[in-house]
């Protein structure tokens, strides 16, 4: 890997900013004073340091992040807050990007990294793997429904969707409303919302709780993430 840019994946600036760093001799490797950013370092084996203080290559980052309402899915917009937007300076890089979508009104889970390979694992379709969710319906979810679920039905609009698991948590049958966990393993657009439209009721609120084996992790308020643990990983890195 060339010095330069492993200088800005650990976070010490763009390459350009890295090549200025380089000019006034505050990068060494192996002990030595290096100034040409061209410079094939192993990211593994050299010691690489700046202003004396050893760099740590990393190659993949993993959050968890609990997504408020109001942000949107994406690395960029030119209206709304993004999930990237969360970030602190520190944590920030050109590459992450969030894994699947949240609504913008939706909360919960939202992994955020630079693998592509693992994101593709868990948003593809053939691996099966389990989006779990919590909803406030305006309506009475029955047992009925239950079954419908369990099935698979074609939407309003004549898409059809795959088997889940619907579990009915509470119904206050005096308001006409309901509190479910959801359970697919497709990620259609406004998927929940349209399958509860589709038996005439309507989501009023919608938590994403797990994806895979990764729960979230209930002690990050509204907004906050974290790095995955190595539990986490591995949980994840089951899906391949």
């Amino acid at each position: 890997m060339r010095l330069d840019k492993f200088l800005a994946e650990t976070g010490i600036g763009s390459r350009k900013e890295a090549k200025q760093l380089l000019k006034k001799n505050l990068v060494t490797v192996n002990d030595r004073v290096v100034k040409d950013g061209k410079t094939q370092v192993n990211e593994t084996q050299d010691i690489i340091k700046f202003a004396g203080e050893e760099l740590t290559y990393q190659k993949y980052y993993y959050y968890m992040l609990h997504k408020p309402q109001g942000v949107i899915s994406a690395t960029e917009d030119k209206w709304d807050q993004t999930v990237v937007d969360l970030l602190r300076d520190e944590d920030y890089r050109e590459d992450l990007f969030p894994v699947g979508r949240l609504d913008k009104d939706t909360e919960g889970l939202l992994l955020l990294t630079n693998d592509g390979q693992l994101a593709h694992q868990l948003l593809s379709p053939k691996k099966h793997v389990d989006k779990e969710y919590f909803a406030k319906v305006q309506g009475i979810v029955t047992e009925e429904d239950i079954l419908h679920f369990a099935a698979g039905f074609a939407l309003t609009n004549k898409e059809q969707v795959k088997p889940s698991k619907l579990v009915i948590k509470s119904v206050d049958e005096v308001n006409e409303t309901s509190e479910i966990c959801l359970i697919i393993q497709e990620g259609k657009f406004h998927q929940v919302k349209r399958m509860f439209e589709a038996v005439d009721k309507k989501v009023t609120y919608l938590k994403r709780l797990r994806m895979g084996h990764l729960w979230l992790d209930e002690d990050l308020a509204l907004g906050e993430y974290r790095a995955l643990t190595e539990a986490e990983l591995d949980g994840l890195k089951m899906h391949k």
